[in-house]
């Protein structure tokens, strides 16, 4: 029996294209068992069993680049998760070791590395984070989702394959009318849908706050992602304007992209995947302190395509609400960014990514 495991976590925009990896190969074998190991306390460890998925644990923690004495007792975690690797890999013998990202992957990938099992990386953004940078020179493949990636990794061990989107998204067959129906809203009027990633978006939640009364001003309806943190005051927002849903989270994607006629989102590698797939006219605000700031490299580079608005963080307050209001009376411009963002789109970088690991794996 081959086994696998896949390693990383943290947000969303890991744990659903592993997720998404770890079907495509069920799909081609399934008779290989895959073990899920992510961070304690982190949302993959809710996400991956609901997949059906067994997952692993770590005591391990991020750098916080916002405050520097909640780094004191990093390096102590870090020792500890690599004793806790050790175990779980001695323990499940895996013929491969694949990382999505997040910090939960590096320990997993180094230590397999160091007992010559094969690894695979995927790096979803146009940036490299310094981990997988790293891993990259001792890995068997490096996955990317974009070309450029060589001044990051080995060019022999590149394969460009787009990023995995859940097949929930990619297979959709979900209209406007159903999206619309889902969420309780008005199919004559244009709607909006906000999606601040999986942990939601201070920036994004304060203008939307701010400026509410101009989506009714306008005509327009909202679907609101916003996050635990912002949770209370969005739910309030929206029992005082029926045009307005909100809720912390979004579990059925598919019919918030069919609702939406405009969108306003981060600007992650993986958002902009779906975002891709499901051909939408976007405005970016992408996250700032992200890793390297990879996500104004991600945004810029849809920009730079015509297939994307960008406002920067910092402007998000003064100018996102009425970004958004423009691009929704704009039917010309929502028309050709729907186009370009869509010639962008990857149905199916899981599968190829899942063939690839098994050929290299059989080649062994």
């Amino acid at each position: 029996m081959k086994k696998i495991i896949i390693a990383g976590g943290g947000t969303g925009g890991h744990i659903f294209p592993a997720i998404a990896i770890a079907n495509a190969l069920k799909k081609i074998d399934s008779s290989i068992e895959i073990l899920f190991v992510g961070a304690k306390g982190k949302m993959e460890m809710e996400k991956v069993p609901e997949a059906g998925y067994k997952i692993e644990g770590l005591d391990i923690a991020g750098f916080n680049r916002s405050s520097l004495i909640k780094n004191i007792g990093l390096p102590i975690k870090l020792i500890k998760s690599f004793f806790q690797v050790r175990k779980i890999v001695n323990s499940f013998q895996p013929a491969a070791v694949i990382g999505v990202g997040g910090y939960s992957s590096f320990p997993v990938l180094k230590y397999a590395q160091q007992k010559n099992i094969p690894t695979f990386i995927h790096e979803s953004n146009s940036f490299a984070g310094r981990a997988n940078i790293m891993l990259g020179k001792n890995a068997t493949k490096v996955f990317v989702a974009s070309d450029g990636m060589e001044k990051f990794f080995p060019a022999a061990k590149i394969m460009i394959t787009g990023n995995p989107v859940r097949a929930t998204i990619a297979n959709s067959t979900v209209t406007r009318e159903e999206g619309i129906q889902f969420f309780g809203l008005d199919p004559a009027k244009t709607t909006v849908l906000s999606i601040g990633g999986s942990l939601g978006a201070q920036s994004i939640n304060t203008a939307i706050d701010n400026g509410i009364a101009a989506f009714a001003k306008n005509g327009l309806q909202l679907i609101w992602q916003t996050g635990k943190p912002y949770a209370a005051r969005g739910a309030e927002v929206a029992v005082d304007n029926k045009n307005v849903w909100s809720n912390t989270f979004i579990n059925k994607m598919e019919y918030a992209f069919a609702a939406a006629d405009v969108v306003i989102s981060r600007a992650g590698a993986m958002a902009i995947a779906e975002l891709c797939v499901v051909k939408k006219p976007v405005v970016f605000v992408p996250y700032p302190f992200a890793a390297e700031d990879h996500q104004t490299v991600n945004a810029q580079n849809l920009v730079a395509k015509h297939a994307g608005i960008m406002i920067k963080d910092s402007e998000a307050k003064d100018k996102l609400v009425e970004a958004i209001v423009n691009l929704a009376k704009d039917a010309q411009l929502q028309n050709e960014l729907k186009t370009n963002i869509g010639n962008l789109g990857v149905k199916n970088a899981d599968e190829v990514i899942a063939k690839a690991i098994l050929e290299n794996m059989e080649r062994r």
